[in-house]
């Protein structure tokens, strides 16, 4: 009888529900739902519709019911940062403020005003980014005291998902990790830090790693979907669980988990919350086996799908595959750093990329073509010099690039990748954060003995491409 793994991975814009198995030695995928998603404005925040996003899980349940295929086990994956508050009767207290909200402005000094940035990375080794999850509490704190006064729980997003699935509530390691809130040595909640900030200490329940079986569907939701399976937790951060399918078990290899956020580092054993590693801007989150993905995080194609959207309103409808050709036939220099804060929620995205060029002296991009050349340069820019980083502060020479997500299939993008880095590229697979989560449920039903079989097996089971240095010229 086969077996079926369901792997529930939300994204910033859309979500999916994709189906695997292992056939032969190979995984096998099946794509069977996917939904939109986005955040959307709800007195005047930017914010997530939950209640809408369970109703898609639920949907994208109960066409497995219809094709007959019922998993064994099944597990979410989101973006991270953004949680859920609950009340005494497991009710949404306020509003799912979205990362990309405006109200943690300022709230990093608040924070720095109880902990001093050095201190804060020594003790968590997470990046300072402004929606971090230590900055939107910190901003419910000083604009929504009542809510801390409600509120008897905090669920990451995932988390409360499983939790209304199985009635189970569990914070999973990975995505708690991007709270900047987790004590990276020990593996737990900095319990110490969390209270100096003034942050109900029973919000944080010991954490789940991946791989652990939160429970069965509750019996509700087994009558609504008409099935019941085990839920597994996977690396509930998508970025976890798309590292966890990076097709290699080098040392001396990098990966770009490449999507709307491109996320690019390696594996550590150890995290580095040293003075050099917080003056670079790196970050260790916490991983699968509780390896650690030192990265960076840039701002990844969220600017060329903004681009897009906005020529699409314009009436101009051009695939991705159309903008690179197009940014192939330019011959604009001009580059724009795209982890300035410009560019994480603008009006207009194609604006703030011409007002950089403007500020910075460089010729303006005025086409499509040129506008994404622009953005794809800087980009390949920004990874080549994130590598060098890299090198020089592991000591390690790395000779690959792994580019897995949604980004492998930017041929222009990865062959400038190639020569900026001066290494070679090696692309897909592109579902790798659903594949990472199907796994994690694969290892945990024995599959898989661990982490590097599971690899073994997603290298034999996907088409991967590569990119040489200088092939473009």
């Amino acid at each position: 009888m086969e077996q079926y793994f369901l792997a529930v991975d939300i994204g910033a814009s859309s979500g999916r529900h994709i189906l695997g198995r292992v056939d032969g030695g190979r995984i096998e995928l099946e794509e069977i739902y996917r939904f939109p998603n986005g955040m959307k404005t709800v007195n005047g925040c930017l914010c997530w519709d939950v209640e809408e996003l369970w109703s898609h899980v639920k949907a994208g349940m109960k066409r497995c019911r219809e094709l007959g295929k019922i998993p064994v086990s099944m597990g979410i994956d989101t973006w991270a940062v953004d949680y859920v508050l609950l009340d005494r009767e497991d009710r949404v207290v306020g509003n799912t403020v979205g990362y990309r909200d405006a109200r943690t402005r300022g709230m990093d000094e608040e924070v720095y005003g109880i902990i001093s940035q050095e201190k804060l990375y020594e003790r968590t080794g997470i990046q300072k980014q402004i929606f971090n999850t230590i900055y939107q509490l910190m901003a419910v704190k000083k604009q929504n005291p009542e809510y801390f006064e409600q509120a008897v729980s905090m669920l990451m997003i995932p988390d409360y998902l499983h939790f209304r699935l199985t009635g189970v509530k569990c914070q999973e390691y990975t995505n708690a990790t991007t709270t900047q809130l987790v004590d990276p040595v020990a593996g737990t909640w900095d319990y110490e830090l969390i209270r100096s900030l003034g942050y109900p200490v029973e919000w944080f329940v010991p954490l789940s790693v991946p791989g652990t079986v939160v429970g069965a569907l509750s019996p509700a939701v087994e009558e609504e979907v008409g099935f019941s399976c085990r839920v597994v937790l996977p690396g509930t951060h998508d970025t976890a669980s798309a590292v966890a399918a990076v097709p290699s078990n080098e040392d001396d290899v990098l990966y770009i988990s490449s999507g709307t956020w491109s996320l690019m580092g390696t594996e550590r054993r150890e995290a580095d919350c040293t003075a050099v590693s917080m003056e670079h801007n790196f970050t260790n989150e916490g991983g699968c086996e509780y390896r650690f993905r030192y990265l960076k995080n840039i701002m990844g194609l969220w600017m060329i799908q903004s681009v897009k959207k906005e020529l699409e309103q314009a009436g101009e409808d051009y695939s991705f595959a159309r903008l690179c050709d197009m940014a192939g036939e330019e011959t604009i220099e001009s580059v724009v750093d795209c982890n300035d804060e410009c560019f994480l929620a603008p009006p207009s995205m194609t604006e703030a990329v011409k007002e950089f060029c403007r500020k910075s002296a460089q010729q303006i991009p005025e086409t499509a073509g040129q506008l994404a050349r622009v953005i794809y340069r800087s980009l390949a820019k920004c990874y080549g010099r994130t590598k060098r980083e890299l090198e020089e502060i592991t000591g390690k020479t790395y000779g690959r690039i792994h580019i897995v997500g949604g980004g492998a299939n930017a041929d222009y993008l990865n062959q400038l990748t190639a020569d900026a880095a001066s290494c070679p590229v090696s692309a897909g697979p592109t579902e790798a954060t659903a594949i990472g989560n199907l796994a994690v449920q694969m290892i945990s039903a024995g599959m898989y003995k661990n982490l590097r079989e599971a690899r073994e097996g997603i290298f034999n089971s996907f088409e991967i491409r590569e990119y040489m240095p200088g092939a473009g010229r």
